[in-house]
């Protein structure tokens, strides 16, 4: 006999959710490459992440975009292999392998079968050890760069993301400036700067390769020190300084002819990572504007009707970090999102409910496990884990610490964590429509920015 289920009544959750990362495994290979291997036996599949330690934080002044020009290069050829050989190696092997470049690092990817294991390391050694840096693959990948940069300008939300990074940042610090550089700084770059920089920054002794899949520690060790012993080096990179500014409540306006909305980015530098800290800002964040149900977005969205989403979060990069509320409005509510923005940035530090910290902890909580299905969801969690220096036991713990956090944890982190009065905001649209909106918030004189966030 059938049962019929009364869908008026909403499920209760099954129990406490208990998660435990298979163990990490640490060993270094003969050239001093350190390496972080879970084992994952579920799928004949093996997922490489070398982190090498030369981001574009390492970009000297007058050479940004190198470390990104260096990246886009790396595997334009390698060893006897062109670029479309490589490519095709990778195909027909039914492999994967991508470079991207991001402010602390450069990372390599390579997914592979296992049965193709030997080979497709093979490939992978080539690019490291043996690139080609040509003179012509530096051309083309200089000229899409150029012509990616050209595009940007003409992406009010990519102004807004560079802009505000810069202004929150400040002039010295690397994290203010875009991976990808500037048009001058690339067009001024040569194919001689992209081999230093691979001798001078691309090195084992900076760099983590994290292994996620199946094989042993004996094979990897095997195959890995085979195919990478050609990489080496004693050097050591010397981390970037630099001042953090002042900061003072101020308001920033980047124009964009006939644009009919505008970029919101409002925020300021936050304190680094901490583990202890953690927790209780990450659930605050959430509560705030870090999910649908935060106060920012359904008081933008649902309850204003200015925008399709309005969103908090703490961006953590290795050495810095910024509180950031970010949102695309139609061109009139400019001044009237900013005005209900930074009234629940005031209203945050006056407390938040037992019922809104339970419902975010238990959001984070039911879909924690799902984050480590894959082979690239454990890879991309452990590349976390290395970029802040994290301890081992950091996802078995998880859960624990977030159930740890109480109402007065996440209240005093809105105390600590956001300042109303050192807020930077940025609006990106046409002055003539969002000018008038912003000086009449009477927060600051409105300062005018180029694209690249510099005063004009």
């Amino acid at each position: 006999m059938n049962k019929t289920i009364d869908r008026s009544i909403k499920p209760s959750p099954s129990g406490k959710i208990k998660f435990r990362l298979p163990q990490i495994e640490r060993f270094k290979l003969e050239n001093n490459l350190d390496v972080l291997f879970v084992k994952k036996e579920n799928l004949p599949i093996l997922r490489f992440s070398l982190i090498a330690g030369c981001g574009s934080k390492y970009d000297l002044i007058g050479k940004k975009g190198l470390a990104n020009l260096f990246a886009k290069v790396l595997d334009e050829g390698a060893g006897k292999f062109s670029s479309i050989e490589l490519s095709e190696e990778m195909d027909i092997l039914g492999s994967s392998f991508s470079i991207n470049c991001f402010n602390d690092n450069t990372l390599l990817t390579l997914q592979t079968l296992t049965e193709n294991l030997d080979r497709s390391l093979e490939l992978f050694g080539t690019i490291i050890c043996s690139p080609h840096l040509d003179e012509k693959s530096f051309e083309r990948e200089k000229r899409k760069i150029l012509t990616h940069i050209q595009q940007i300008q003409d992406s009010p939300e990519d102004i807004a993301d560079i802009a505000f990074d810069r202004i929150i940042f400040d002039e010295s610090n690397p994290y203010a400036h875009p991976s990808i550089g500037y048009n001058d700084d690339v067009g001024n770059l040569s194919q001689k700067d992209v081999k230093r920089f691979y001798e001078n920054n691309f090195l084992p002794v900076n760099s983590t390769l994290v292994v996620v899949g199946d094989s042993t520690i004996t094979e990897l060790k095997e195959k890995l020190n085979k195919h990478l012993s050609g990489w080496k080096s004693t050097k050591q990179i010397s981390e970037p300084e630099y001042l953090s500014r002042e900061e003072n409540l101020s308001v920033y306006i980047v124009h964009k002819e006939g644009s009919v909305q505008s970029e919101i980015r409002v925020g300021h530098l936050s304190a680094k990572r901490d583990n202890e800290k953690f927790f209780a800002k990450y659930l605050l964040n959430l509560i705030l504007g870090g999910q649908f149900t935060s106060r920012i977005n359904l008081n933008l969205r649902e309850n204003k009707g200015y925008t399709y989403g309005a969103t908090s979060r703490f961006n953590y990069h290795k050495d810095a970090a910024q509180f950031e509320v970010s949102s695309s409005v139609g061109s009139e509510n400019t001044g009237n999102a900013v005005n209900e923005i930074l009234k629940e940035l005031k209203k945050i530090k006056e407390g938040v409910t037992d019922k809104e910290l339970d419902f975010a902890r238990s959001s984070v909580i039911r879909r924690y496990p799902g984050n480590f299905e894959t082979n690239g969801q454990v890879s991309a969690n452990l590349v976390s884990l290395v970029l802040h220096s994290l301890p081992d036991n950091y996802f078995d713990t998880y859960i624990d610490s977030l159930t740890k956090v109480n109402i007065e944890d996440i209240n005093k982190a809105a105390v600590e964590s956001i300042h109303p009065d050192k807020l930077s905001i940025l609006a990106v649209g046409d002055k003539k429509l969002i000018l008038k909106q912003l000086e009449d918030l009477n927060i600051s004189k409105v300062d005018e920015l180029d694209i690249w966030g510099r005063k004009i």
